[in-house]
């Protein structure tokens, strides 16, 4: 039997869910508490009544209200009690929720990040644990409540005069047909429409805001954003279609009724008050009329309380649906008997891969080898599936069909770790943490000192950079003004590469965005990384893969060359055009016009 929404909430309570529980006990209570008071309201009522109209002979008046007064502040302290349990475990349970979601996504393939910005998945987990403190801390407790209420307002409404009691419920039962009206139904789905339209906007709004620079220097306006645009108006147009579309009636016919809910009962007072008169028994039925009048001020309040108590549901599966996207995340599959590499080499065997949702495959029976100390260059048009080959190797993704092997070991069969610390990457754009130089470099290897680093950073050609900040490498980036160029930043990430260490390295543009002067520097740094190691290379520029042992080159997911450069760049081939176009653009200069 599945559980429902608010239970699978509840399991990440963890100890914390009897503490939910207690709080919820003793909101009911504190609700029942609350209708203490409007009983000693009709009993002195009926006092005064019965010896009108000598209301000094009425006796016990100061009683019903001291008891009165006892009920309304044991239930205020009451509740108290109560939020206090309910929002402990509340907190508890987003920061269970939020650490248990992250301690996910260190398992998933890198390559699933590709496809979840992080717009969207800070979105979804801050978003969901939010919701999760208000519907557990605040919401739960207003629901039980509400139920206590609610049942003990039945008993009430039914214990004197049904047919008054009738008539106070009546509005009771619009407001939750209307209520049913905006929230089920078909109505459901348009309300879960317009919370994936508000989470694709949140996404689009990320991505428009890392670009903005590109929008101030090329004065471009919001339009050139389309997909952010686009976002905006559908969630404008699936808000407004909810709320005016759906809600606007049943809401004002909700609001109504629950607020006019007295009216309800003048039809009953008028049709039971002359039987009540002929009868005798006209001080009882004032006395009853006198609590019904009292009373439907209460039916507002519970109705209100359903109102809000109703949206505890839609949260519960508003969050869940956002924890679970998290939570049901792809992990790489551990070998259960893991194997180490036999040595430093990297293979391809007949790989085949379609990314999720595409029906064409990105890499099509790829096969290659890279011997252990050698560098191979993967180079090919825009989409020709180099990054993909490269992405495959440290499992950001997994081979649809075919082998990966490192060290002869199929990747599938390495443990995460030693896969991780057998390969380094540095890719064209790196990004370095808002911490000092130090810790930036040292989380290739934590457990590195301080001198360790200062020669990983001189191999890497950042003395200079070190020399300019005010604190050298305790410097925090970005703080204070401090900020590094890209071909900067770049160096420091080699760094962090040399110290890491490992055998084998890939290389993924790492002088695309580098001005003539850093190129010159990070080339040096990449001298003293990749020697004597496993070097798989992804370049556009044809000059720096020259030198390499191996030339791979990739179009349209398929092999369709592979050499050296001499070789190739005579073979009459797809390279060969490359390397023609290459030199012209290298030689291409800005003619000056006469006249």
């Amino acid at each position: 039997m599945k559980k429902s929404s608010i239970s699978r909430i509840l399991s990440f309570a963890g100890v914390y869910k009897a503490l939910t529980y207690t709080g919820l006990f003793l909101s009911a209570v504190a609700m029942i508490c609350g209708m203490v008071p409007y009983i000693c309201i009709w009993l002195v009522m009926r006092s005064l009544i019965s010896v009108a109209p000598n209301f000094s002979e009425a006796g016990q008046i100061s009683f019903y209200g001291w008891i009165a007064f006892s009920f309304a502040v044991g239930g205020i302290l009451i509740y108290f009690c109560a939020l206090m349990c309910t929002h402990l475990a509340a907190f508890k349970t987003a920061s269970n929720i939020r650490k248990k979601c992250m301690e996910h996504l260190m398992h998933v393939p890198l390559g699933f990040f590709d496809n979840n910005g992080s717009g969207l998945l800070r979105n979804r987990l801050d978003g969901a644990a939010s919701e999760t403190e208000t519907l557990l801390a605040h919401n739960l407790a207003d629901i039980s409540g509400t139920v206590a209420m609610f049942i003990s307002m039945l008993v009430l409404m039914f214990i004197f005069d049904w047919r008054m009691g009738a008539s106070c419920m009546l509005s009771a039962v619009i407001s939750i047909f209307m209520l049913f009206v905006m929230m089920g139904g078909k109505n459901a789905k348009l309300l879960a429409e317009y919370q994936g339209a508000l989470d694709v906007m949140a996404k689009a709004g990320t991505e428009y805001v890392r670009g903005i620079p590109v929008v101030k220097v090329f004065q471009q306006t919001v339009y050139s954003f389309k997909a952010f645009k686009n976002s905006i108006e559908d969630y404008s147009r699936k808000a407004s279609l909810y709320t005016d579309g759906v809600c606007r009636l049943p809401q004002s016919i909700n609001l109504t009724v629950t607020e006019g809910a007295f009216v309800f009962l003048v039809p009953a007072v008028l049709f039971l008050a002359p039987r009540a008169y002929s009868s005798g028994s006209f001080a009882k039925f004032l006395t009853d009329f006198a609590f019904y009048a009292v009373f439907s001020a209460v039916v507002s309040t519970a109705l209100a309380r359903i109102m809000f108590a109703s949206s505890g549901g839609l949260i519960a599966n508003t969050a869940l649906k956002r924890i679970e996207y998290i939570m049901n995340a792809p992990v790489l599959e551990e070998s259960k008997s893991p194997k180490q590499p036999l040595d430093n080499s990297v293979e391809f065997k007949n790989v085949t891969f379609t990314y999720e949702g595409s029906s064409i495959p990105a890499l099509s029976d790829i096969a290659f080898r890279v011997e252990a100390g050698t560098t191979v260059a993967l180079v090919g048009p825009s989409g020709g599936g180099k990054s993909t080959a490269a992405s495959l190797i440290p499992r950001f993704w997994d081979a649809g069909s075919g082998e990966v092997l490192v060290g002869g070991i199929n990747v599938k069969d390495i443990s995460s770790e030693v896969l991780m610390n057998h390969i380094a990457f540095v890719f064209q754009n790196n990004r370095l943490f808002k911490t000092s130089i130090l810790e930036n470099v040292r989380a290739a290897r934590p457990e590195a000192g301080r001198e360790d680093v200062l020669r990983a950073l001189e191999a890497a050609q950042c003395s200079d950079i070190i020399q300019k900040l005010p604190d050298g490498i305790d410097t925090v980036i970005g703080s204070e003004g401090t900020y590094l160029s890209g071909g900067e930043q770049q160096r420091i990430a080699l760094a962090r590469a040399i110290l890491k260490d490992s055998p084998i390295i890939v290389l993924d543009e790492a002088t695309a965005f580098a001005d003539p002067e850093n190129e010159v520097l990070i080339q040096k740094a990449l001298e003293t990384l990749t020697k004597k190691k496993t070097v798989i290379m992804i370049a556009h520029r044809l000059s720096t893969v020259v030198g390499a042992d191996k030339i791979i080159v990739l179009d349209g997911g398929r092999i369709v060359e592979s050499g050296t450069h001499d070789q190739l760049k005579t073979a009459g081939g797809l390279y060969e055009q490359m390397w023609t176009d290459y030199n012209k653009s290298a030689d291409w200069k800005i003619k000056k016009v006469e006249g």
